[in-house]
């Protein structure tokens, strides 16, 4: 899947740079989607979506970060969100069916910063970043099946969360996050299908300490 080989790929090289302030973590979580207007060819309709977060494939994500000892951090996401569109809604624009559930892919390069210690053995951290949205089309309309990956456009993420250790090398966080996303897929039969999508997610997770 090329998200993903791309994602491992930014993983890789930030690692490279830096083993010994490097940590890979790992989370799933609780996400959701607000209503987005969706355009195609010029016909809008308000639809919402539901993220249904623990059904196959799931909620997931991945990140790796190169720490500094000023407290900043360099790195690399990729976060495996999920939309179905209501059935009323996608009706309403002659779809039978609209969703990116395998999933909604936000790779994105991150700017952390994190306070050790801060509250006693807790540390809160902030996260902003910036990247592509690439989705894994998966909507019908007329019988014409739109089915496979996309690059549909710019995306944004911003994070709030606390972590702790277990060890030198293990520790586990939670987080706050939103994704915001650009997008504008081309549909079999020729239409263009456009929204942007806005997730909400409370995630935890377990970090992998170099």
């Amino acid at each position: 899947m090329t998200y993903l080989k791309t994602a491992l790929a930014i993983l890789t090289c930030s690692g490279a740079a830096n083993a010994a302030d490097f940590e890979t973590s790992f989370y799933m979580g609780s996400q959701s989607a607000p209503h987005s207007i969706v355009s195609v060819d010029g016909q809008e309709q308000s639809v919402g979506w539901e993220g249904r977060s623990f059904s196959p494939p799931p909620y997931y994500g991945l990140k790796a970060m190169w720490w500094q000892t000023s407290g900043w951090g360099f790195g690399a996401e990729l976060t495996h969100t999920k939309v179905y569109a209501n059935k009323a809604d996608r009706e309403a624009l002659g779809f039978d069916r609209m969703e990116f559930t395998d999933g909604h892919n936000i790779i994105t390069a991150n700017l952390s910063r994190r306070w050790d210690n801060a509250w006693n053995a807790y540390t809160p951290f902030v996260t902003a970043g910036v990247g592509v949205a690439i989705p894994h089309v998966d909507i019908e309309k007329n019988g014409e099946h739109t089915f496979g990956y996309q690059l549909t456009g710019p995306a944004v993420r911003l994070g709030a969360g606390i972590s702790r250790d277990f060890s030198d090398t293990l520790g586990w966080f939670a987080e706050y996050q939103m994704t915001y996303s650009q997008n504008k897929a081309e549909l079999e039969g020729g239409e263009t299908f456009e929204t942007n999508i806005v997730t909400n997610a409370i995630n935890l997770g377990l970090t992998y300490k170099f």
